[in-house]
């Protein structure tokens, strides 16, 4: 088992190649990436969707994914390279393999019906059908669908008469096939290109799931139709709002007959549809980005119920009986929304599962890479930014605390190679531009802020660049390499300052760290270069051979002057030393080239490198010892990255599409140890020298420690608790650490103004969140909301109600009038009178309605639930939605004295406002709060598991210690407990236990 721990994963995104690349299954949704297909599924605890399974065992580009009907637990994928398999997702493992099919499926539905089978289009138009038995496949049938190589998109099984299917084509045609007969082609044309040569691609079609005949058809240019297959005729022909709208995609809603949703090609606005009427029933813009597939549940997912009483119906309504309500106005209109959820993937990326009822995402992420990440990088003067380039063409700005992106580039430059960070710039500010590599269309500077490209480098013609790195002590100056043989020294306003030819494609350049002249080249010759700036000769100085295949990168050492490493397509890297002109170690151990490279920035001898053999290893140079290997990527690792104020949090990127995090801090146990035992200075820090000695234990030489220790010698007091909180934020990696040191700040008195500027983004203690709340709400009233809504003309039978109503609220019988307006879901005319008949009457009222809204899942509710005091009805209907914050807001509002219970008298119904309920609702927020630690540490977060319970006073600190011992956090849950004192005392010493225990496994002790 690996000692480097994976702590984050960034998920790619939906690829925008192929049509079918989403599936769902009962609680379950997939989507495909490039490489990978991503299972989500819903925890019914939390009742949110998470991430259960990432399926990478194909090799290529994944080209069709397909649930199976009958079996929750089975789908099917192909790839380009002509393998099909059938997996299992509950066992995360594939059952069967079909790699014989000689064929890229360009299609491909399964209908696992009673025979198993499975169908999909290849060579354009040859149409194959395969029955799935146990792990063996049989060919079923194999039949040209047309005499004509056409371009087919897609191949549709009707799931109810599954030996009849639906081809469509990019010929303007849908053609209908059954299986054991001859098919039929072009069959079907809109009705203004009959007769013409025109075309018009069909983009999406479907069968209609409770009819054998019917099918939606969408062209590009004439919209959706409504087809009749027997009689190949036109039933109804749909309008769009706009002659603009284009459809992309379709589904339809298993859960309202009739009822389906479109996707737009330009922007990411679901329609929702009913076959009776040609417009759209509702509008939603989801995205500014255009939707790629749609995809709706079967089963929706089942929300927590929430009991409440209602009333049931009667055929009458009495003075003083309860009136059954309506459902809110909203969804009683014409056409109800379907309490549908749609999975939605768009041309950027993004992925989403969409609650068409409720109108709000359950889940989504909004950016992703879909190809090949080639490089990563973090920002120079903030450790929680990191970029990545992709094959994509587009370079994204990722805040690794919450893994969503903040920043896009516009796109569309092809190929992006390579990244490079402006440096930081102490004096004058921030530069805050990254300078990036493409495959045919040069250099560029991107203003991240801005959003825009403001300079274009293009001196290497069409010819790729490979390589792109603004140096690190001269912000003017930026370097790249290129297939073109030549490695460009240039300012940022393009004016080139040197050109040094190589004999053949330079893949690598990097600055020297020590010294601001110096670059050093990886070429296709198999040599590393080193070129002066200074002097006029565009020679190198060096020129160091050994590998035996092309050079790809180099990295300068950050702590040891004149020592490079250089990794080769000969599955090796050598290390280099500069002052002795030769190659002084070579690490062998990768099965195939070598691409990403990356030294520690605080132990010298410790290097890392990604392989084309899918591996991350980690060295140590002095003996060429690989101490650790990584598996976890799923193809190609490309590039590696760590921040100097983070030296052991490390981020990967790989063709996998995928950006992954890890700790290295269990590979320097023993120095952990030693800050935490409180050793001398010489245990833990040391110069280049003694740390490079054969055999001696890790020690920092980096600027970051060095900084530490100066701060540490200037403190008179709190030496200690300074100390590890600021060797603990070092070591720890980027999942709440910091977040937990200023809650144990609070707790041991800072002072509120000492706190972070982003403290408030995180969790908060509970006396600071109804301020920090009320702050952000009183930013927010300076935006406008509008609100609009409308209906149709009431039937009779609501005429004769309200006339009624009217009627008894002359004569006096405000009740009356009162359970009228309920029937007729006029809750806000019954209210406004209900304190007419009496507050007790009013309260009543009040929590029927939002009770009502509770069954609806209404964000309604809100406000009528804190009128009236019912803190634990709300509190329980946010938990029932896994809305833990907000359940712990109102319980912390509660405690507070913001929400007061109302009070009745019995004698004449008065009310009275009583807030002595402060035992209960400490209680409660008790109560949430552990939930709310619970959901993080199920999410593999201890350490804000950890904040959750120090968030709620003293009373909660052996839950917080705890949290980090069982989520085995030992090292810091030991500095925490030091920090806290005696009510931390008894878990302090557990975890100390079990730390010496680890210690003792510890072979490099």
């Amino acid at each position: 088992m690996s000692q480097v721990k994976q702590i984050g994963l960034l998920a790619a995104g939906c690829q925008p190649w192929n049509k079918d690349v989403c599936v769902a299954s009962g609680d379950r949704f997939a989507y495909c990436a490039t490489l990978a297909i991503y299972v989500y599924q819903l925890d019914h605890r939390y009742n949110e969707f998470k991430l259960r399974a990432i399926m990478s065992e194909h090799k290529k580009t994944i080209t069709a994914i397909s649930w199976c009907p009958h079996n929750p637990d089975m789908f099917a994928s192909a790839s380009a390279d002509s393998l099909v398999i059938i997996w299992n997702v509950a066992e995360q493992k594939v059952v069967a393999r079909l790699d014989n099919t000689k064929g890229n499926a360009l299609s491909k539905t399964s209908i696992f019906s009673s025979g198993h089978a499975f169908s999909y289009i290849k060579h354009c138009h040859l149409l194959f059908i395969y029955t799935y038995i146990g792990p063996f496949f049989f060919l079923t049938c194999l039949k040209q669908v047309y005499s004509v190589c056409v371009c087919v998109c897609v191949c549709v099984i009707h799931q109810l008469k599954y030996r009849k299917q639906k081809i469509f084509e990019n010929l303007s045609t849908v053609a209908e096939y059954h299986v054991g007969s001859k098919g039929q082609k072009h069959v079907l044309r809109p009705e203004s290109l009959e007769g013409t040569d025109e075309e018009d691609p069909v983009t999406a079609l479907e069968w209609d799931p409770l009819s054998t005949d019917y099918l939606l058809v969408a062209n590009l240019h004439n919209g959706i139709r409504f087809v009749d297959s027997e009689s190949l005729s036109c039933i109804t022909t749909f309008s769009f709002p706009s002659a603009a709208a284009s459809v992309q995609c379709l589904a339809w809603v298993p859960s309202a007959p009739g009822m389906f949703i479109t996707g737009d090609s330009q922007v990411g606005v679901l329609r929702v549809w009913n076959v009776s009427r040609t417009t759209p029933i509702d509008n939603f813009k989801l995205k500014k980005t255009g939707f790629h597939a749609l995809h709706v549940l079967h089963c929706p997912p089942k929300k927590k119920s929430f009991s409440a009483h209602f009333p049931t119906k009667n055929h009458y309504t009495s003075s003083t009986s309860e009136a059954v309500p309506p459902p809110t106005l909203t969804q009683n209109q014409a056409f109800s929304l379907p309490p549908g959820h749609a999975v939605c993937c768009f041309m950027d990326g993004g992925v989403g599962l969409y609650d068409m009822g409720a109108k709000k995402w359950d889940f989504l992420r909004d950016l992703g890479h879909v190809e090949t990440i080639f490089d990563c990088k973090f920002k120079p003067d903030d450790p929680n930014l990191l970029a990545t380039a992709s094959f994509d063409g587009t370079i994204k700005v990722w805040d690794i605390n919450t893994l969503t992106a903040v920043y896009t580039s516009p796109g569309n430059e092809g190929v992006i190679y390579s990244l490079s960070w402006a440096p930081e710039k102490k004096k004058k500010g921030d530069l805050n531009c990254i300078a990036g590599a493409t495959s045919r269309n040069g250099g560029f500077i991107w203003d991240v802020k801005k959003g825009k490209m403001i300079t274009r480098f293009n001196e290497h013609g069409k010819n790729g660049i490979f390589c792109i790195a603004w140096s690190h002590k001269d912000s003017k100056r930026i370097a790249t390499c290129s297939g073109d043989g030549f490695c460009i020294i240039r300012t940022i306003d393009g004016k080139v300052l040197h050109k040094y030819k190589h004999p053949a494609a330079v893949f690598g350049c990097d600055w020297s760290q020590n010294n601001k002249d110096m670059i050093a080249t990886g070429c296709e010759d198999k040599n590393v270069r080193v070129y002066y700036l200074a002097t006029s000769s565009d020679q190198p100085l060096k020129v160091f051979a050994g590998h035996t295949a092309k050079v790809f990168h180099v990295r300068w050492s950050p702590l040891r002057e004149g020592i490079l490493c250089s990794g080769s397509d000969d599955g090796t890297v050598r290390i280099w030393d500069y002052t002795q002109d030769a190659c002084i170690n070579v690490l062998s151990g990768h099965t195939a080239p070598v691409r990403g490279l990356m030294w520690n920035t605080e132990i010298p001898y410790l290097l890392i490198s990604g392989s084309w053999d899918y591996t991350i290893r980690v060295w140590d140079t002095r003996d060429g010892t690989c101490l650790d290997t990584v598996y976890d990527h799923g193809a190609d690792v490309y590039g590696l990255t760590c921040h100097p104020s983070r030296p052991f949090t490390m981020a990967s990127c790989s063709r996998d599409s995928t950006v992954r995090l890890w700790s290295l801090t269990p590979l320097i146990t023993p120095l952990q140890i030693n800050i935490l035992a409180d050793r001398t200075w010489e245990e833990i820090m040391g110069n280049t020298d003694r740390a490079m000695a054969p055999g001696a234990p890790p020690l920092l030489c980096g600027k970051v420690s060095r900084d530490i220790k100066q701060e540490v010698d200037k403190l008179t007091d709190n030496v200690r608790v300074k100390k590890l909180r600021w060797f603990s934020e070092c070591l720890s990696p980027p999942c709440g650490s910091k977040n937990l040191w200023d809650i144990v700040a609070v707790l041991t008195g800072q002072d509120d103004s000492l706190l972070p500027q982003n403290y408030c983004k995180g969790i908060m203690h509970m006396k600071h969140l109804i301020r920090f709340k009320t702050s952000e709400a009183q930013e927010l009233t300076t935006v406008k909301m509008s609100k609009f809504g409308g209906g149709i003309g009431a039937p009779s039978k609501e005429e004769r109600l309200k006339e009624a109503a009217e009627i008894h609220l002359r004569l006096g019988q405000i009740q009356r009038y009162c359970e009228l307006m309920v029937e007729l879901g006029e809750w806000d005319k019954a209210l406004s009178v209900a304190p007419g008949v009496s507050m007790k009457y009013w309260k009543k009222l009040m929590q029927r309605r939002a009770d009502q809204l509770i069954q609806e899942e209404n964000d309604d509710v809100i406000p009528y639930c804190i009128a009236t005091g019912d803190v634990k009805k709300l509190v329980s209907f946010f938990t029932s939605r896994g809305q833990l914050k907000e359940a712990l807001l109102v319980a912390q509002a509660a405690c507070e004295g913001n929400i007061q219970v109302l009070q009745l008298s019995s004698s004449n119904g008065s009310a009275s406002m009583d807030g002595n309920n402060m035992d209960d609702y400490n209680e409660l927020l008790h109560r949430v709060s552990k939930e709310l630690a619970e959901w993080y540490f199920q999410d593999g977060r201890a350490v804000l598991a950890a904040c959750c319970h120090l968030a709620v006073e003293n009373v909660e600190r052996k839950l917080a210690m705890a949290s980090m011992i069982r989520g085995n956090e030992l090292e810091l849950s030991v500095c925490v407990g030091t920090v806290l004192g005696e009510s931390a005392a008894h878990a302090t010493h557990y975890a100390l236990e079990l730390l010496a225990r680890k210690c003792m496994t510890v072979t490099t002790w």
